[in-house]
Formats: C-alpha cells, sequence, structure tokens
C-alpha cells in the first residue's frame, strides 16, 4: 500500500512539472507572438532588440525542458536519492 502511495506521488510530481512546462512554452509562445506582430506592425524597419527577448527566454524555456524531460542530464540519474540520504543523515 506504501509502495503505491509513493508511486501516486512520483506521478503526480512529474504530471506536474510537466504541466509546467507546457504553460510556459504556451505563455512564451503567445507572448513572442504578440512581440513580433507589434514589431512588424511598426512598419518595415525590424529592430535587432526584438530577437534578444525570444533567444533569452528561449535559453530559459530549453534549461526548463531539459530539466522535465531529461532530469538525469546535468546532475546524474540517482543525485536527488543521494542528496536526500546525505540531508536525512546531517541532520540525524
Amino acid at each position: 500500500m506504501m509502495e503505491n502511495n509513493i508511486q501516486y506521488q512520483r506521478a503526480k510530481k512529474r504530471v506536474k512539472e510537466m504541466k509546467g512546462f507546457y504553460i510556459h512554452l504556451t505563455v512564451f509562445v503567445m507572448v513572442n507572438l504578440l512581440l513580433f506582430g507589434l514589431n512588424f506592425s511598426k512598419g518595415s524597419e525590424i529592430a535587432y532588440w526584438s530577437f534578444l527577448t525570444p533567444l533569452l527566454w528561449g535559453i530559459g524555456l530549453l534549461a526548463h525542458a531539459l530539466s522535465v524531460f531529461l532530469p538525469n542530464f546535468i546532475f546524474g540519474k540517482d543525485w536527488e536519492r543521494r542528496k536526500i540520504k546525505q540531508f536525512m543523515e546531517k541532520n540525524r
């Protein structure tokens, strides 16, 4: 019974992380479409800085995607478990 609860909690956490990423992606697309539309409506001259927002935000979005879909990409497979164990032993 306890194992099922742990699996449920992990699955629930995973779904919440994925939902957060998809919300982030949706806001990214909507805001950048709006910014490009505003920039385009001002005339034929496109400012170089108008690409800075999607570029920098896109880097953040990529980092978010890696943390959600490839969580072991940076920290390794058992990093979280090892850290939890380390903190639990430290607080004894």
